[in-house]
């Protein structure tokens, strides 16, 4: 069987399975031969609107979806006739030995870091997602970001939201292009940040970033806990925000109007926009990973079930019912169905975007 399934909405071929059909059950992905082994498992899902960026632990880079935006990173946009996963196409003028670190996705461009901290954008946006400039505003193969990082720095993290890029330097501080109408970039707020602009003002070491619609939530050290949202506060997910900080997290992530914290002890706290059953159901137990897509969640828990919750329209959530997305309603997804049946694997990661979902399995440890 595939190491990685995939369900959820795939228009465009998103989920590489093959076909570009809806599909609410676990499907298997078609990837490279050997693409992922027990050595090389995927460490990081990366979705924007309609196409899917996969890093593996070797650092390569391979996508699925819909190239025509320039955000798969190929000189040839013509759709594929069987769509499935396929090797980032890097410009010619880098190393054939460079590896990826960090990837990010805003609707139609992908951001990636290279491990020779290199910063490098593709795809298009109008309002300065790529950080190539006021002048670039679509790159059909990657390109990069110039001047970026600072000197004497490298990047720790990297996240984006449908229209804004935010990445953690090594020396604590948050940077930002894109989208900053609403505040997300810090201040002043401005329609267009073409280039890598420092959040001033953060106050703390950042360690985390995640993205809304538009919003950014920095994290400082897990030890410390400290907490920033800034942006818009549509569905109060600013106003809601723990006071007095969240020390101890463990993994965060956000949607499109939320923000979960997974802390060590295995609780998940959440907070912001519900409407559509968003937030943690509360009932899930002990979990040991979260996924957070646009307007869902998964959650692996430690007795090693899946759940989903939250807009499951396109079959994110699993088999649609009549009471998806109604507040504090949760959805398990059938495991046998996922695995094939197979003895002997269990899931090693989880992934979520764009009404997307993700699991990677692997041979039980």
């Amino acid at each position: 069987m595939s190491p990685l399934l995939a369900f959820g909405s795939n228009g465009s071929g998103q989920l590489g399975i093959g076909h570009r059909d809806d599909v609410a059950h676990a499907q298997p992905t078609i990837l490279p031969a050997a693409a992922i082994t027990s050595h090389n498992p995927p460490t990081r899902i990366a979705a924007g609107g309609n196409h899917t960026l996969l890093l593996l632990a070797s650092g390569d880079l391979l996508w699925a979806g819909d190239p025509t935006t320039g955000a798969c990173g190929r000189l040839d946009t013509t759709p594929a006739t069987i769509p499935q996963f396929r090797p980032v196409d890097l410009p010619p003028a880098l190393p054939p030995s460079t590896k990826i670190a960090l990837v990010a996705a805003t609707w139609e461009a992908s951001i990636i870091a290279t491990r020779a901290n290199q910063v490098l954008a593709f795809g298009r946006d109008s309002r300065g997602a790529l950080g190539l400039g006021v002048t670039t505003l679509h790159a059909a193969s990657a390109t990069t970001i110039p001047d970026f990082p600072p000197p004497g720095t490298h990047l720790t993290d990297l996240a984006a939201g449908m229209g804004h890029v935010v990445a953690v330097l090594s020396n604590g501080e948050a940077w930002g292009w894109g989208n900053g109408r609403k505040g997300q970039l810090g201040e002043p707020p401005a329609a267009a940040v073409c280039s890598p602009r420092r959040i001033a003002g953060v106050g703390f070491k950042v360690a985390r970033a995640v993205c809304g619609r538009e919003f950014t939530c920095l994290f400082g050290a897990a030890a410390t806990g400290e907490l920033a949202v800034l942006g818009s506060d549509k569905g109060a997910v600013r106003s809601q925000a723990p006071q007095g900080g969240v020390v101890g997290w463990k993994e965060v992530g956000a949607g499109w109007g939320s923000v979960f914290m997974l802390k060590g002890d295995g609780t998940l706290v959440s907070w912001g926009r519900d409407d559509h059953g968003q937030l943690s159901p509360g009932d899930i137990g002990q979990i040991k990973h979260i996924a957070v897509g646009s307007e869902h969640a998964l959650a692996l828990t430690e007795a090693g079930e899946l759940v989903a919750w939250g807009w499951g329209e396109h079959g994110n959530c699993g088999p649609i019912r009549h009471d998806t997305g109604q507040r504090g309603q949760r959805n398990q997804i059938a495991l046998n169905k996922a695995l094939g049946g197979e003895q002997g694997m269990e899931i090693t990661m989880i992934g979520a975007g764009c009404a997307t979902s993700w699991i990677a399995v692997g041979n039980a440890t």
